[in-house]
């Protein structure tokens, strides 16, 4: 991450767990967003003076409507921005919870129902 400081226009956060956001707001260009998508069971730390001295902003979103949600995917097309998933299987779902309560996790789980992704795990 120390390679990447002050390079990102834009940060998308998604995680939903209590996090640091002093390394995000680190990453972020002059003027730069970063954008909460998820929701803490509790409130997070927010260092106001990276911020103000950076001229950066920190904003949020439950959802976009389908127009949001459409521009979005078409970003992520146009600049090849894929997410990192860990598919598994409906038999894999125990083994699921138990990594998450571990903390064992480093992607979202995806949860092929239909058999009809290549699973990453059995």
């Amino acid at each position: 991450m120390q390679a990447a400081m002050g390079t990102m226009d834009g940060i998308i956060d998604t995680v939903s767990a209590i996090h640091p956001l002093l390394p995000l707001i680190g990453l972020l260009k002059s003027q730069g967003k970063l954008v909460m998508l998820g929701a803490p069971d509790r409130p997070l730390e927010l260092p106001v003076f990276p911020l103000i001295m950076g001229r950066k902003t920190v904003g949020g979103s439950l959802t976009g409507g389908l127009k949001e949600t459409q521009e979005m995917i078409d970003f992520a097309a146009k600049h090849d921005v894929k997410p990192d998933i860990e598919v598994i299987s409906m038999d894999y779902i125990n083994t699921a919870m138990e990594r998450l309560a571990k903390g064992d996790v480093r992607y979202r789980f995806v949860i092929d129902i239909g058999n009809t992704l290549a699973a990453s795990k059995p």
